[in-house]
């Protein structure tokens, strides 16, 4: 009876590490999410800069902060493990499309808290654009996050983000540019999904 119940315990071990090992193997050459359609890529040193609209918990910016952060984070360690990083990583799959190196990367940077919400509850899309332009606008992601009591123009009922960029000329040759700036506007409920992720 003993014997049978511990070739029971053995068995299901090795079915339970054969399926890991082949969930691994398939994760591997797994497909790319989005197709790339031969545009631009990010490249070179950027800094996410965080501007928080409106009344957050400080768990909600540490953990949208902690997020940017560690998807910088190049450690072995990191890299080993299941992590943001790693995540991340992913995103070396669409250089390799376009055949170009990647020399992208990401630090946090400057973090901006309007928690007097000094444009009011009600935001317009220029107010967003006008919001985004308080962080740095060279080299940067500027991410505008509002709050959960914060309406804007068209969210909701027409889309759930968006995005823009500032271009600047460059001195390298005539009629071209070089991407300054860029933001992203995301609402209260993308941090609570991410919140949800994590925990």
């Amino acid at each position: 009876m003993a014997s049978s119940v511990l070739f029971f315990l053995l068995l299901v071990s090795l079915l339970s590490n054969s399926e890991a090992r082949r969930l691994t193997e398939s994760d591997q050459t797994q497909q790319l999410a989005f197709q790339y359609h031969n545009g631009p890529l990010l490249s070179g040193p950027l800094s996410v800069n965080l501007i928080w609209y409106g009344d957050f918990k400080p768990s909600q910016r540490a953990i949208v902060s902690d997020f940017i952060s560690s998807i910088s984070s190049s450690s072995k360690a990191t890299v080993a493990q299941p992590s943001a990083a790693t995540w991340w990583k992913g995103v070396e799959k669409y250089y390799q499309l376009g055949k170009k190196s990647s020399s992208l990367s990401i630090s946090l940077g400057t973090q901006i808290l309007d928690e007097s919400y000094s444009l009011g509850k009600s935001l317009t899309n220029q107010q967003i654009v006008q919001f985004a332009s308080k962080g740095s606008e060279q080299n940067a992601i500027n991410v505008v996050l509002t709050a959960a009591d914060v309406a804007v123009e068209g969210f909701c009922s027409s889309r759930c983000g968006t995005h823009g960029s500032a271009m600047g000329s460059t001195k390298r040759s005539k009629g071209s540019s070089k991407l300054k700036s860029t933001f992203e506007r995301e609402n209260d409920s993308i941090v609570q999904n991410i919140m949800q992720e994590i925990l």
